[in-house]
């Protein structure tokens, strides 16, 4: 849900080398537009990030799923020489640079970026002095650039998802409530909260869309009333997404609420704690089982290839034994 994810620091003995390949990641993304190359440098970096020992050659990385001979010959380079000659080159490059930074601003993807840069807008204060080229949600982005840049702690994770649920539950005790991502795997640091929400008289067969929308126009409501929700970069049918804060001693903090239909809710708290790398897998066991496994079903391939009806899902349990894949808690999902 979030704008940028990078695999974390913490206990992560490989963290240089996923440095780099996040940083060309960024750059593929964002200046060369290469969507093949940014997934697998991207790979390449979630792979490095749960590995258990300190890599000590290209050789030794190209053993690992997900790292190819190129990738592996950047490594061996950064081992022998401590740089990139490819990432000072791009550091070089001003309009490189300055694409890479407006993209971190909150709404500013790499179109934007371009069209801004080729203004001569470069820099965040440029940015300041132009906020008539950005639409709401860009402008709360810059706003907020250098408090959404920040890490959250997991003890404040904690304290805004305490109020999100007793605000909520206080509203409507049928309300199920869960804070996803990298917070639902362990981590002890955020880039941004993931909320998923689900209420009973929520389900895909029976979607009323002005149900849905109120629903969740009363949710963000409440939200604001009790001081949580402080901004709101857009708010649909079905997704909100804006800003938070606990009180005047924390920074304004990043925060999505995503309703989803209750028989679909498993399925979305799988998808949406990830990791990206663990989700890609456990799509293609699934596939390799006679499934289709997305953020919203599981459902069988049928022998034409037509996905069928989807599976009852009462759990994530019931995602991984139906597919015959080992069941994995949060924290061991990378």
């Amino acid at each position: 849900m979030s704008k940028r994810k990078t695999p974390s620091n913490e206990s992560n003995i490989n963290h240089e080398f996923c440095e780099f390949l996040t940083e060309l990641a960024d750059y593929e993304k964002n200046v060369t537009r290469d969507i093949y190359k940014h997934s697998a440098y991207r790979k390449a970096a979630s792979v490095l990030a749960s590995h258990p020992t300190r890599i000590k050659s290209g050789d030794e990385a190209q053993m690992l799923k997900g790292i190819g001979k190129k990738i592996a010959k950047k490594i061996d380079e950064f081992i022998q020489t401590g740089k990139l000659r490819k990432l000072e080159n791009i550091h070089s490059d001003s309009t490189n640079t300055a694409i890479n930074l407006l993209t971190r601003v909150s709404g500013i993807g790499p179109a934007k970026a371009h069209s801004l840069v080729n203004e001569g807008i470069m820099t965040i204060e440029d940015l300041r002095k132009h906020t008539d080229k950005l639409t709401h949600h860009q402008v709360i982005g810059l706003r907020y650039f250098e408090d959404f840049e920040k890490k959250i702690p997991r003890n404040e994770v904690e304290q805004i998802e305490k109020i999100i649920i007793k605000e909520l539950k206080d509203a409507d005790p049928d309300f199920k409530i869960t804070i996803c991502g990298s917070y639902r795997r362990g981590k002890t640091e955020s880039g941004d909260i993931d909320t998923l929400i689900t209420h009973p008289s929520l389900t895909s067969d029976k979607v009323d869309k002005k149900h849905k929308n109120n629903m969740l126009k009363n949710i963000v409501a409440t939200l604001e009333k009790c001081g949580l929700v402080t901004e709101t970069l857009s708010l649909g049918e079905t997704k909100f997404m804006g800003a938070c804060k606990l009180d005047s001693d924390h920074p304004t903090r990043r925060l999505d609420i995503r309703l989803t239909p209750q028989d679909q809710y498993y399925c979305s708290i799988l998808y949406f704690t990830g990791s990206d790398i663990f989700n890609k897998d456990m799509r293609a066991h699934a596939l390799e089982n006679g499934f289709t496994l997305n953020e919203y079903t599981l459902r069988p391939i049928g022998s034409t290839g037509v996905p069928g009806e989807p599976v009852e899902i009462h759990s994530e349990e019931d995602i991984f034994d139906s597919i015959d894949f080992p069941f994995k808690k949060p924290e061991e999902r990378g």
